[in-house]
């Protein structure tokens, strides 16, 4: 009660914590929640606005510094450039040159890799180490009498050789540079192993030209037929001499190292 006995109005005296809040007003709460992401924000814009306003003074300053420049400091200050200027490029000159000599170098090591390798190819295939492909004919020797000799099979070899003939086989022996030829008529071995009548030679070479040297008069083709055998070419587009040898390591031989 209060004054003339009039009753107390509502909420008189009540914890003003209490009293309720507007509708729509932020709590306090709510208000400390976004005190710190305020004050962020306000800080990265403080920070960006600093960070202006010194490069607008630094660039100030470097203006006024050269405005108030003596003619001989200017002069020193472009001379200065330029010789920044003209080692900056001769560096990169430098760079240029550089990468050229590498790429050229890594280029000729990359030719000197396929050389090599097309020359180990030439080799093994020349040697009897690699199997081969390509145009050659297919020489047949029959021999129903068994009189074929020894001297007559490294003739058909000599005379294919002499023609162009590049790497070849009889039956599935290579034949190479060491290869030899033995036994008696009827019972020829090669390089060890024994040959059985046919003798079928897989020749890689130009065909036209090994044809005509083999079937040249009084040659070894003439010589068999003489002896009741016969021989038979046939040319072909493509041929594989797939027999391969053993490498050949030298004894006593090693390459010159000086």
């Amino acid at each position: 009660m209060t004054g003339a006995g009039r009753p107390d109005p509502p909420g008189a005296g009540a914890d003003p914590a209490g009293a309720p809040t507007p509708a729509g007003a932020p709590t306090p709460a709510r208000r400390r929640r976004r005190d710190p992401l305020a004050a962020a924000l306000i800080g990265v814009l403080t920070l960006l606005l600093g960070f202006a306003l010194a490069v607008q003074v630094r660039n100030a300053d470097e203006a006024q510094v050269l405005a108030g420049a003596r003619e001989e400091d200017l002069v020193r200050i472009l001379d200065e450039l330029d010789s920044r200027e003209e080692r900056l490029r001769s560096q990169l000159n430098e760079q240029r040159a550089a990468l050229r000599e590498l790429n050229g170098s890594g280029s000729r090591t990359g030719a000197a890799l396929e050389e090599a390798r097309e020359r180990a190819e030439s080799l093994g295939i020349l040697g009897g180490t690699l199997a081969a492909r390509g145009p050659g004919l297919t020489l047949t020797v029959r021999d129903p009498a068994g009189a074929v000799q020894v001297s007559d099979l490294l003739d058909v070899v000599q005379e294919l050789r002499g023609a162009g003939a590049e790497t070849m086989q009889v039956d599935d022996v290579r034949i190479g540079l060491s290869t030899a030829v033995t036994g008696t008529a009827g019972d020829l071995v090669v390089d060890g192993t024994p040959l059985r009548s046919p003798y079928e030679f897989v020749v890689l070479g130009d065909p036209q030209g090994m044809e005509t040297a083999m079937n040249i008069p009084g040659g070894v083709v003439q010589r068999i037929e003489r002896r009741g055998g016969s021989v038979e070419i046939v040319r072909s587009p493509e041929l594989v001499v797939d027999a391969l040898r053993p490498l050949d390591r030298p004894q006593y031989a090693s390459p010159e190292t000086d």
